[in-house]
């Protein structure tokens, strides 16, 4: 999970993007990056922590350019160097960069035929050089020079860039001296929104991971992109799309709705927030029907997502909502930190009770998902140590089972707390009077109550069903074995690029 913005107008565009960029912050706060282009020249400045720490005004001076992309940068696994922070860019045949938000599943072949068949040598382990580079490949393939290069050429490569990636991505990117493109994955599994809004009579484009990100700076929707769809913004402001995957089948990871985005986004013509308030709906009828005689005195909210949930289920049981836990802002998403001895550290710093509405009461907490549950089961004794009687727990998700291989960091069995476990042996390794889940089928009812024209979604964290087939045990092993290499300290390096013009 990262998120990404690309911008293209008609007056400097690297307050823009910063501005996006702090909208799309609870998508990676590992590390941040600018890229923006003047003509034909193109300034990167990218580093570690979030978009403020990275980004400072000295840096923003040298980000010239009325074209840009950007990135926030969330590492699914191993490194966390910032020499594989994004954008990435290469010089050959054009001047092309690309910020990218998502998974390869297929990166040892791509890698292998960059090598043999396309010469070009790849600096890091990043599967997002690896899609940069196969587009440079079939670009350069068309031998046309930037004084003849078309929309049609780009959108030709592009089909072949489909037809070798295998995987869930989100791309945004600028060729120098031609334009702005970007493209959505053949299932549509991560999020990407073009926006446009009118700046002296001229049209100004803006693609992101998600709403905020335009609504921050006045853009309006124009749509989502379709899944295997790419764009293309010239210079002179013309807007061509054009759907170039193959066989394109629309299926939006679901995890989106019930975690990862912000609830003011709009996914797919789903509201985030609509969604989570329907899941809360759902949920609070399945307590009631397990317990019809309940003694939950008071319903609270995991904070923060777990409180668009937590006031439906409040309203179906007719117990009061109270928040019992105060969070400290200032630090970052517990689910995205890289190792769970971060993640403990961090949850005790992030939380704290308010005794008084624990004390003596059977307590329903709700959060979001429960997924390798070192979390939840920390929470429920701090909810005991407040004072509690009882402690019950709602997950507005199903039980995560699998691996999550498009972009969120579940890449190993081990870690999950539903893989291999029944939900009464989940209840009682959490330490929970009661344990609630919401099933697959609900939680697709929920998100297409505020969509109904989506019909199929990518589940495989609760399933196993992955959409793009090719995920099977060896995948797994292969994945966990160059995980542990990659966590060799050589590669934990710390530090920042910031190219620019050095005249």
């Amino acid at each position: 999970m990262c998120g990404v913005v690309g911008i293209i107008g008609h007056e400097p565009v690297n307050q823009k993007l910063f501005d996006a960029l702090t909208m799309l912050q609870h998508r990676g706060q590992d590390a941040a990056g600018i890229l923006t282009c003047d003509g034909y020249h193109m300034s990167l400045r990218k580093a570690k922590g979030l978009v403020v720490e990275a980004i400072r005004s000295r840096h923003m001076e040298r980000l010239q350019g009325n074209i840009g992309i950007g990135h926030v940068r969330y590492p699914t696994a191993g490194s966390d160097s910032v020499f594989e922070s994004q954008p990435f860019y290469v010089n050959s045949p054009y001047g092309i960069a690309l910020a990218h938000n998502g998974n390869l599943i297929n990166t040892e072949q791509i890698r292998k035929d960059l090598l043999e068949h396309d010469f070009r040598h790849i600096n890091t382990n990043s599967d997002s050089e690896l899609l940069l580079n196969v587009l440079a490949a079939e670009l350069h393939k068309a031998e046309v020079s930037l004084t003849n290069f078309s929309t049609e050429i780009f959108f030709n490569a592009l089909a072949k860039v489909y037809q070798r990636c295998v995987g869930g991505y989100a791309v945004v990117g600028v060729i120098a001296g031609a334009g702005l493109f970007a493209f959505r994955d053949p299932h549509g599994i991560r999020p990407l929104v073009l926006g446009v809004k009118e700046f002296n009579g001229k049209k100004e484009y803006m693609v992101a991971s998600e709403t905020v990100a335009l609504d921050c700076d006045g853009y309006e929707v124009i749509s989502d992109l379709r899944a295997g769809e790419g764009i293309f913004i010239g210079l002179d402001g013309k807007l061509e799309r054009k759907v170039c995957a193959s066989a394109p089948s629309l299926s939006p990871c679901i995890f989106e709705y019930v975690y990862l985005a912000r609830p003011d986004s709009v996914i797919d013509g789903a509201s985030v927030y609509g969604a989570r308030l329907e899941m809360g709906r759902i949920a609070g009828e399945n307590v009631v029907n397990a317990l019809p005689q309940h003694d939950i005195d008071v319903v609270i909210p995991v904070p923060d997502s777990g409180r668009h949930a937590a006031l439906p289920i409040s309203c179906v049981l007719d117990v009061p909502y109270r928040e019992g836990f105060v969070k400290n802002r200032y630090v970052g998403r517990t689910f995205i930190m890289p190792n769970q001895e971060a993640r403990q550290k961090s949850i005790r710093k992030k939380l704290n009770t308010i005794n008084h509405e624990f004390k003596d009461k059977h307590v329903l907490l709700v959060d979001d998902s429960i997924v390798r549950g070192n979390t939840s089961r920390l929470i429920v004794e701090m909810a005991r140590k407040a004072g509690a009687r009882k402690v019950s727990i709602v997950s507005t998700a199903p039980v995560v089972k699998y691996p999550n291989v498009y972009g969120i960091d579940m890449p190993t069995h081990h870690e999950l707390i539903g893989y291999g476990r029944s939900i009464e042996e989940i209840r009682q390794w959490i330490g929970v009077d009661h344990l609630f889940y919401l099933s697959v089928k609900e939680l697709i009812q929920a998100v297409r109550r505020e969509a109904p024209h989506l019909i199929s979604f990518d589940t495989s964290v609760f399933d196993g069903k992955y959409v793009t087939g090719g995920v099977d045990q060896q995948y797994f092993e292969a994945l966990l074995l160059k995980r542990n290499n990659m966590e060799s300290p050589v590669l934990q390096r710390l530090g920042s690029v910031d190219m620019h013009n050095q005249e």
